[in-house]
């Protein structure tokens, strides 16, 4: 198995069970992340947010919010640069939403990502 390929099994995996170390471990400390959920919920940001300490606060914050928070992977592809996949997002009282995301990686850690929504 590609290495990318374990490092996107590992982000799922974290992110479906709300293990914030687990996830925060496989980014850089200066990985830069946009959003559109970001630009929503704390507009100043313009959806950009960088370093792990704000890695931390964003994620801590919606898996607090959305204690049901789940993906669903439908894909997973990767180059020699990073990954990109689609899942589905779940949470109660909302619409399931379909989503694209890549991560650019760099000597094994995630140094930036950025999330797409249909």
């Amino acid at each position: 198995m590609h290495p990318f390929i374990s490092i996107a099994n590992d982000w799922f995996d974290a992110f479906n069970r709300h293990d914030l170390e687990a996830l925060l471990a496989l980014y850089d400390e200066q990985a830069a992340h946009y959003s559109p959920k970001l630009k929503i919920h704390q507009p100043e940001t313009d959806g950009y947010i960088k370093g792990k300490a704000q890695l931390r606060a964003w994620w801590q914050d919606a898996f607090s919010r959305l204690p049901q928070l789940h993906y669903q992977v439908l894909q997973i592809m990767h180059n020699e640069e990073g990954i990109f996949f689609e899942y589905i997002r779940s949470t109660p009282n909302e619409a399931d939403m379909q989503i694209g995301e890549v991560l650019m990686i760099k000597e094994g850690k995630i140094i930036a990502s950025r999330v797409y929504h249909r």
